[in-house]
């Protein structure tokens, strides 16, 4: 059927081919929009988790959080070929791809010959500490080095590898009590002479008296017109050693890759006393707790370390209300050229931080942490050599920091730190935790005289 010159079954075809494009066309601009917005919405959520988070640690986690970043790109590269212009040992390569999918099915990695043994041997399969945060004192990026206790007390209470200042005597050592002691926790204003063992679950307060709310007040301290908190409510930080037999090569008078001490004079004790001094002389509360587990605990085993510690800390802190700080200080195991600094032509003790993955809250800590790194960095740079994270897998992975978001582990120095660097970076590092402390009860008091005019103005 013919209309002037057109066939009508024509002008049906076209305007089903016109329909088709469309609704082709349609789809294509939905699909622009869509991913336009799909790549928008992506790029604010990672610029709102930059901001957001207080850590640079990768969310990511099981298996997509141990592929490479290259992975993605190859994987890009197989369909975009100018993104692989740089040649190089790619991801998908024979070797890598037969070691990965080796490891995945067998949970030995071909490169590592300890990792057949890891799951026999107890302290092989720990993995390496993670990088939270870079520093200058650390270009080559090593990572931490754990203490290790004589083989002779690993696992049980030490009598015969005491040093001549602790008695092998169990009954002199209280070797016998039950439970931990948490007492010897020092009045740092009063000087490290002035301690006295508490019976457990009791710790004295700054005078040696065992009530919670005694004490006297003393003189100003260091010039600053602040007065040093004495009383045992006042106490705000506390310093203690979960590890305290760790020692210094130079103070102990001889040469070791594992230096172990019992005298508070030759271990991780004597930096913990002058951290303590230092904030007692700023006008910060500060106890110390010079508490020597393997010789207080019956039956002591060095894998329960951090339970030890727990104790010893819960107890300062039923005590003391304000106490809000803790301070595990320990030391590295690695020698005196990967622990020490120069800085201004003096010699400082290097320290490292640790974060424990094994607290669900640990990015709190963390941020107290970089608070103090970031201040040394910029005060002393190359004194911090970062901040590393752990989990179970490389120890206790929790190391007390659950009980408060400012509870953090330093390690100060290596096996053969001397005592004139240990001291100068002990100051510094008070110094620093002192300027945190008081930003903090600063920013503290602010949001205290804002809230106050605000619930005036509601009750009238």
């Amino acid at each position: 059927m013919k209309r002037n010159g057109f066939q009508l079954w024509n002008i049906g075809k076209w305007r089903a081919r016109l329909l088709y494009f469309l609704s082709m066309g349609r789809t294509f601009v939905l699909l622009v929009v869509g991913s336009l917005l799909f790549f928008l919405l992506l790029g604010l959520g990672g610029m709102a988790e930059q901001k957001i988070n207080d850590s640079p640690v990768s969310s990511m986690k099981g298996f997509a959080g141990s592929v490479s970043s290259n992975f993605f790109i190859d994987m890009l590269g197989m369909e975009l070929p100018h993104l692989n212009k740089e040649k190089g040992n790619s991801t998908f390569s024979g070797e890598n791809m037969t070691t990965f999918v080796f490891q995945m099915l067998t949970s030995v990695n071909p490169k590592d010959p300890k990792s057949l043994l890891a799951r026999e041997m107890p302290g092989m399969g720990a993995n390496d500490p993670v990088l939270l945060r870079h520093s200058a004192g650390n270009d080559n990026v090593v990572p931490p080095e754990d203490y290790n206790p004589p083989a002779e007390t690993a696992g049980q209470t030490d009598t015969a590898g005491q040093s001549d200042n602790a008695s092998a005597d169990p009954q002199k050592n209280g070797a016998g009590q039950a439970g931990t002691d948490p007492g010897k926790i020092t009045d740092s204003g009063k000087g490290t002479d002035k301690q006295q063992d508490a019976p457990s679950g009791q710790v004295p307060d700054a005078g040696g008296k065992k009530g919670a709310g005694e004490g006297t007040p003393s003189k100003d301290n260091g010039g600053t017109g602040q007065s040093s908190a004495v009383n045992s409510k006042n106490k705000s930080i506390l310093i203690y050693h979960s590890h305290p037999r760790e020692a210094y090569n130079p103070l102990l008078g001889k040469t070791s890759d594992n230096p172990s001490s019992t005298s508070p004079s030759q271990n991780v004790m004597l930096v913990g006393s002058y951290v303590a001094k230092k904030l007692e002389q700023l006008g910060i509360g500060t106890a110390h707790s010079e508490q020597d587990y393997m010789t207080t605990v019956a039956d002591y085993n060095y894998n329960f370390s951090y339970k030890y510690s727990r104790e010893t800390v819960k107890a300062a802190m039923s005590q003391n209300s304000g106490m809000k700080y803790l301070i595990d200080i320990h030391r590295d195991s690695q020698g005196h050229s990967r622990t020490t600094k120069d800085i201004n032509g003096k010699s400082y003790a290097q320290v490292f931080f640790i974060i424990g993955h094994g607290n669900k809250n640990w990015r709190k800590n963390e941020a107290f942490a970089n608070s103090i790194h970031e201040r040394l960095e910029k005060a002393y740079p190359g004194l911090s050599r970062g901040i590393w994270g752990k989990d179970s897998s490389m120890g206790n992975g929790e190391y007390n920091q659950s009980l408060s978001e400012n509870s953090i582990l330093i390690e100060v120095g290596g096996i053969d730190s001397t005592d004139a660097e240990l001291k100068r970076t002990s100051e510094v590092l008070a110094q620093t935790i002192a300027d945190v402390y008081y930003a903090d009860q600063k920013a503290e008091k602010a949001s205290t005289d804002q809230t106050a005019p605000a619930k005036k103005d509601n009750k009238s």
